[in-house]
């Protein structure tokens, strides 16, 4: 399974959801969202950053990965943004897969 992190920030409704229900219920809902889709949470994070949750998770795919950050993103709480994720073993393989390139002006 492909791993991907996703980041949110929460809007202000999502923020009034997050006090009305707390932390361990929204770890729960995502949790769920993400088992439903096939895939599994490995871990979530909320934070005081940039991005209010960080969450660490496995997809069966891109298309699954983008279907949650779509419901997401539909559903008004949070602005969602999704980074697929590489193991050192995938990048070595990418190092070695030819690639044909010119940079501008070359």
């Amino acid at each position: 399974m492909a791993r991907f992190l996703l980041r949110s920030t929460y809007t202000a409704d999502g923020l009034h959801g997050l006090i009305r229900d707390g932390g361990t219920k929204r770890v729960d809902v995502v949790r769920k969202m993400v088992e439903n889709a096939g895939g599994r949470v490995e871990s979530m994070y909320f934070a005081f950053a940039d991005d209010d949750t960080y969450v660490l998770c496995e997809m069966p795919d891109h298309r699954s990965a983008a279907a949650l950050a779509i419901a997401i993103g539909a559903a008004g709480g949070l602005q969602v943004q999704v980074t697929p994720l590489l193991t050192p073993a995938e990048v070595d393989e990418a190092t070695r897969t030819p690639a044909a390139y010119s940079p501008p002006g070359a």
